[in-house]
């Protein structure tokens, strides 16, 4: 066998390993996803397979790094990661470039192994997908009905307690939303609440500090339209953390849409104790807004069990609440009703 094409083979052969190993522990640690964790692996797994159809022993015989011509070529782009995500990204590259020089010369070596070489190919490019394109908690965003924000001023009893209830009651996002904490006070809870949503299929977003939302481990961030835009928000937080953002007309909606967040919120939709100045739009702005909105929207604002029929809820529709469900004497009957409510209504007309 040709001794070039051999060396070609074990190269190729490392470098599909060590990038599948990299976006392994991507998925493993900085995403904590268990499905994407254990498709890594069995590339890995399957990887070693095909390789067995290609003698070992010729390889590593044929191996000669020191006088590897390619060891002191590189770009300046290959020192750069900015972070985790660029690091996945780049590996991602790599182990499809490897996996394709595996399968072109090994039609000349082994041609049974370099169909094996192609179905691998394939399968880390729909792993690049659902890494950087489907992220898994945008899925999960996606099918969530009921976000309740957790404000201690606003909740009956115990915050942390007032939190927990409203999971049990079925709530699917919660949003910490203080602003009067000191920093050191806030982070507290941040990390107390991410450790009570981790494990529950529950999104935790911290509202209006995307600092905060990265040391906490937060699902994403939530940002006013006084705040941060939604693509300084992403800057910080990465590209597999989410960013929304709050609209209180057709116009701001517009606008937001075009700053791409993966939800918008939309409020006012009644009288709210929490912002008691801010001017009430109505369940007519929401059906307004869902004429273009291509994403989540969620409807925000003094909405309770009682008043939710009265939105215009459609499939991409959600529905946030504060005091309409912590303070409540029974947080937990509360969210029940409130997301009961919510995935038994239909679009109404809105006459008001």
């Amino acid at each position: 066998m040709d001794p070039s094409i051999l060396r070609i083979l074990d190269a190729n052969s490392n470098r599909a390993r060590e990038a599948l190993r990299v976006l392994e522990e991507y998925a493993r640690f900085v995403l904590d996803d268990a499905a994407l964790t254990q498709r890594c692996k069995q590339c890995r797994h399957d990887l070693a397979e095909a390789l067995k159809r290609i003698p070992q022993p010729a390889l590593l015989a044929n191996r000669d790094v020191e006088r590897d011509v390619g060891t002191e070529i590189s770009t300046p782009s290959e020192t750069d990661r900015a972070d985790p995500e660029a690091v996945a990204a780049a590996g991602a590259k790599r182990a499809v470039e490897a996996l394709r020089c595996l399968e072109e010369y090994g039609k000349v070596a082994a041609p049974q192994a370099a169909q094996l070489f192609e179905g691998l190919r394939y399968r880390v490019y729909s792993i690049e997908h659902d890494i950087f394109i489907s992220n898994p908690r945008l899925a999960r965003l996606r099918a969530a009905r009921l976000h309740v924000l957790i404000t201690e001023s606003v909740c009956n009893g115990a915050w942390l307690k007032a939190a927990e209830q409203a999971i049990a009651g079925g709530a699917d996002v919660l949003q910490l939303r203080e602003k009067s904490l000191s920093d050191h006070e806030f982070m507290k809870r941040a990390r107390q609440l991410r450790k009570l949503t981790a494990g529950q299929d529950v999104l935790f977003f911290v509202n209006d500090r995307p600092d905060i939302a990265c040391l906490s481990d937060a699902d994403g961030v939530h940002v006013g339209r006084e705040d941060l835009s939604v693509a300084d928000a992403r800057r910080i937080v990465g590209r597999t953390r989410l960013v929304g953002t709050s609209t209180h007309s057709v116009e701001q909606a517009r606008q937001a849409l075009s700053e791409e967040p993966d939800y918008i919120a939309v409020g006012p939709m009644f009288a709210t104790i929490t912002k008691p100045e801010a001017p009430v739009q109505g369940p007519r702005l929401l059906s307004a807004v869902l004429e273009f909105a291509d994403r989540p929207t969620v409807a925000i604002g003094g909405i309770t069990p009682r008043n939710v029929g009265s939105l215009d809820i459609r499939e991409s529709v959600q529905i946030a609440a504060c005091s309409g469900v912590i303070a409540a004497v029974d947080v937990v009957d509360a969210a029940r009703s409130m997301a009961v409510a919510v995935r038994a209504s239909s679009p109404v007309s809105i006459e008001g």
